[in-house]
This record gives structure tokens, C-alpha cells and sequence, in this order.
């Protein structure tokens, strides 16, 4: 049967680890931001006229923000706008940050922001980032999020569904030899189940995530996305004990590969930054 993803308010930091983060179950957390001042100031408008110039390669096509924008309220079922349309956050639209805060952290400490995090470990992914769509638009692959993160997904402007299945159903979503953390079903409406006939055993968990509301899951979720209307949403990866040994191995093959000399040290030295942020949560 497939799992109930719970909405809840009011809820502490300890219970949202205890009763979501450690069974790693997703939550939608329906306060999580109600004290953000980004709530009601970036909508679409304020994107156009503030940052209409902004650019990004989609398809090898350049679109800019203001064009962009025009094209999320034309967006159809038939004729979605190209998605994703992503920024980093911190590298665009760094002004931006002070709107989102508080950050809510996936541990007692926020592991992805740590002093003697190097840069380079998160070199494979955003730390926040925003996300632009519109009525029909959505993620082209069932895939797991990159370096086994775990993820928040914030809704700024508009609702968005999501449709996941947990880590133990990984046997029926045919991961890709090349890049295991997607799958190969391309189409989870109308999957071909004569080449993936054990998809059909898969049990989907969906919830829409509502305006003003945050989605968590942990990693190893496969999921996709679908949005009904213009979209804006806020990402943000998250670490800790959980997944640590997780992300310092994908590390590590990325590491072997470009920096074979190196890889052995870096890899020690995430191994011994993990137990002294063990022994920070632990006090």
C-alpha cells in the first residue's frame, strides 16, 4: 500500500526528526516559512521587472526571465514552457537569501553549511536554488536528487504535485546503467510495460504541495514533479547523519575519476569531518 504523505503544523524540530527524518519518511510541512519574508514578494511580477534580463539555455535555446514569465501564464498541458528553468540562488540572485530565512535543517546541526565543508564536496548540485514553470510543465525523468541529499522543496508561488516512490521500490524503477539515480520508465502515467513490466508492481505516494508549504524527503526517494499553474519553488539540499557516508561516497567515485591522487585523502578527511560533526550534534 501506498504511503500517506502526512501534512503537519506546529511541529518541533525534534518531532520532525524523530517521527519523519530517521524513518526517512517525506513530510509536507504546512508553517515551515510562515515568517519568510519571501511569502508573497517573489512572485512572477517581481521577477519580470526585476530581473527580466536575466538568461538561461534551455534546449540550446536562450530565454530571458521577463520572456520567460510570459511564457509560464501561456503554458499548456500540449504546450508546457521549457522546464526546468533553475538558478543557483546564491550566485544570481544572492540579495535574495535574507528573504529566506529561517532555514529549517534536516539534523541538529546544518551539516551543507559547516565551516570546514570544502566547497568542492557540493560541486555536483545546488544548494539553493529556484525553480520557474507553468501549467503542464514538469521534471522530464523519475530520478533520485543528485549525491544522495536529502531535499526540501519550498512552494513560493503556485502548488506543485509530487509523485514518489521510497528507496525499497528501487527494484522496480530500472535505474540507468550510466546514471543509476535515474530511471529508465520514462512516461509513470502511461509507463511501457512490455520493456518495464516490473514497474507495474511500483506503488506511488503523491501530495500536492500547496502555496506557503514545504515538502521534505529523505534520500532515495525517486520522484517526479507536475505543476497546474505558474510555478515558483525553492530548493535546498540538506545533510546529516543519515546520509553522510552516502554523499562522501558519491564524492569519492567523482573524485577517483578526475582526481585519482587525491581522492584517497579527500575521502579520509570527509570520513573524520563527519565524526567531528557527530560529535558537535551529540552536544
Amino acid at each position: 500500500m501506498a504511503l500517506t504523505i502526512d501534512k503537519r503544523s506546529n511541529l518541533s524540530s525534534k518531532e520532525f526528526i524523530n517521527e519523519y527524518v530517521l524513518p526517512s519518511k517525506p513530510v509536507v510541512i504546512t508553517d515551515a516559512i510562515k515568517n519568510w519574508p519571501a511569502l508573497g514578494k517573489l512572485t512572477p511580477r517581481f521577477f519580470k521587472s526585476k530581473y527580466g534580463h536575466i538568461e538561461k539555455v534551455i534546449d540550446g535555446i536562450t530565454i530571458k526571465m521577463g520572456d520567460y514569465i510570459d511564457l509560464m501564464y501561456a503554458s499548456t498541458p500540449e504546450n508546457p514552457a521549457p522546464y526546468p528553468f533553475n538558478f543557483n540562488v546564491e550566485k544570481i540572485f544572492p540579495e535574495l537569501m535574507e528573504l529566506l530565512k529561517p532555514q529549517v535543517y534536516y539534523g541538529e546541526i546544518d551539516r551543507v553549511l559547516h565551516p570546514f565543508m570544502p566547497a568542492s564536496f557540493l560541486k555536483g548540485t545546488e544548494v539553493h536554488e529556484f525553480f520557474f514553470g507553468g501549467h503542464g510543465s514538469s521534471f522530464p525523468f523519475l530520478h533520485i536528487d543528485a549525491m544522495f541529499l536529502h531535499t526540501q522543496i519550498t512552494q513560493l508561488f503556485g502548488r506543485k504535485e509530487f509523485y514518489m516512490y521510497p528507496p525499497d521500490q528501487s527494484g522496480f524503477m530500472y535505474p540507468r546503467e550510466d546514471k543509476p539515480k535515474i530511471s529508465s520508465v520514462r512516461n509513470i502515467f502511461n509507463p511501457d510495460l512490455e520493456k518495464y513490466p516490473l514497474f507495474k508492481n511500483a506503488e506511488v505516494s503523491s501530495v500536492m504541495v500547496e502555496e506557503g508549504e514545504t515538502i521534505f524527503f529523505p534520500t532515495g526517494w525517486w520522484h517526479v514533479t507536475a505543476m497546474f499553474e505558474p510555478c515558483i519553488s525553492y530548493g535546498r539540499v540538506h545533510l546529516n547523519k543519515a546520509n553522510w557516508d552516502l554523499f562522501i561516497g558519491d564524492n569519492h567515485k567523482l573524485w577517483k575519476r578526475y582526481h585519482p591522487t587525491m581522492a584517497p585523502f579527500l575521502k579520509a578527511y570527509g570520513s573524520t569531518l563527519g565524526s567531528v560533526m557527530r560529535m558537535q550534534e551529540a552536544f
